[in-house]
């Protein structure tokens, strides 16, 4: 279970919005109403990945978020695992970038680095590049509403990692963790730190 929770701390890394993109499962909408995190984790038939899907409606304008997402100074605080964010590489509209998270006595320090490919304040499209994941790629979505003053991130990932843990741990793990990003990333980004 500590393996699964620390491969999902990896997260930090959607597609549905308010109006006009694809739509959210049923029962999505409710859970943001209530202004909770919607999320749903489902297991690859090979057992060895995992999709992820989550939303959730923040209350700050699509740049706001946007800045605490891409700057390597917030790392740590949407996911509080991350020792270390820092950009190797980077271009017009892309990056890539090495997130280092705290080991502890059941698991290593896991490295992650991964490109992104950036639509400014609309999507980011992720993929794995090198580190301890096997597998990584999705993207997240920003989709404002209510006149600009409020966005939906939305969140898509299939992930697996170089760890034996058993798949009913990985998406336990995966849908603790996975709403406590979103919620960190609407604190700080309705903050405006």
């Amino acid at each position: 279970m500590i393996r699964a929770a620390a491969l999902s701390t990896l997260l930090l890394l959607s597609i549905a919005g308010p109006a006009g993109a694809s739509a959210l499962p049923e029962g999505a909408d409710q859970s943001l109403r209530a202004g909770l995190p919607w999320i749903s984790v489902t297991l690859d038939p090979d057992g060895e990945s995992a999709r992820i899907h989550a939303a959730i409606d923040i209350p700050a304008p699509a740049e706001r978020i946007w800045k605490a997402m891409t700057d390597c100074r917030y790392a740590a605080k949407l996911v509080t695992s991350v020792t270390r964010c820092r950009v190797l590489q980077q271009g017009a509209g892309w990056d890539i970038r090495e997130h280092v998270t705290k080991g502890n006595l059941f698991l290593p320090t896991l490295r992650n680095v991964f490109r992104s490919d950036y639509e400014p304040y609309r999507r980011i499209r992720f993929r794995r590049v090198d580190g301890d994941l096997k597998t990584m790629e999705g993207q997240w979505g920003l989709a404002a509403f209510n006149e600009g003053r409020w966005t939906r991130v939305t969140y898509q990932n299939r992930l697996s990692a170089k760890i034996i843990a058993p798949p009913m741990a990985v998406r336990a793990g995966l849908r603790k963790d996975t709403p406590k990003v979103l919620v960190n990333l609407r604190d700080v980004a309705a903050g405006g730190e």
